[in-house]
């Protein structure tokens, strides 16, 4: 076969597998359900309809850092930090979720630190204290 004959075949193999691949995708689309048919969406009315069953709510207030959350069951309570949030009792830290651009650097039964993931060197600290038994948290800054 000469090189201009094999030349055509590559390009043609190519260009078949190009098609196939194209077609797999669409097909998968397809299936999971991505296409956005006009069954999947909502018309302005729908949504609200769908808006004016939901009963209103009132918006959550904003606590203060180390202050617990209204809604904390007594035994445990959240705590907002500018590391993230923590979640204690009087018998330890139970978690602690970080806020974005922080981690979880530490975490023991009565403190733990949040560190930046870009600069290590900041750090967030917090300690547990328990008083009258309501859990407290201590925030320290240590950039």
């Amino acid at each position: 076969m000469s090189q201009t004959g094999q030349r055509a075949v590559i390009v043609a193999g190519w260009l078949v597998a190009a098609i196939l691949a194209v077609l797999v995708g669409v097909v998968g689309i397809g299936l999971v359900g991505l296409t956005g048919r006009e069954a999947d969406t909502m018309s302005e009315a729908d949504v609200e309809q769908a808006l004016g069953e939901v009963p209103a709510t009132a918006p959550p207030s904003a606590t203060p850092a180390g202050e617990p959350s209204p809604s904390a069951v007594s035994r445990e309570q959240s705590f907002r930090t500018r590391g993230g949030t923590v979640v204690a009792g009087c018998d330890g830290i139970v978690s602690m979720s970080p806020a974005q651009g922080f981690g979880v650097h530490e975490r023991r039964q009565s403190e733990g630190e949040f560190r930046g993931v870009r600069d290590d060197h900041v750090r967030v600290k917090v300690e547990l204290t328990c008083v009258d038994g309501v859990p407290h948290i201590d925030e320290r800054d240590d950039d």
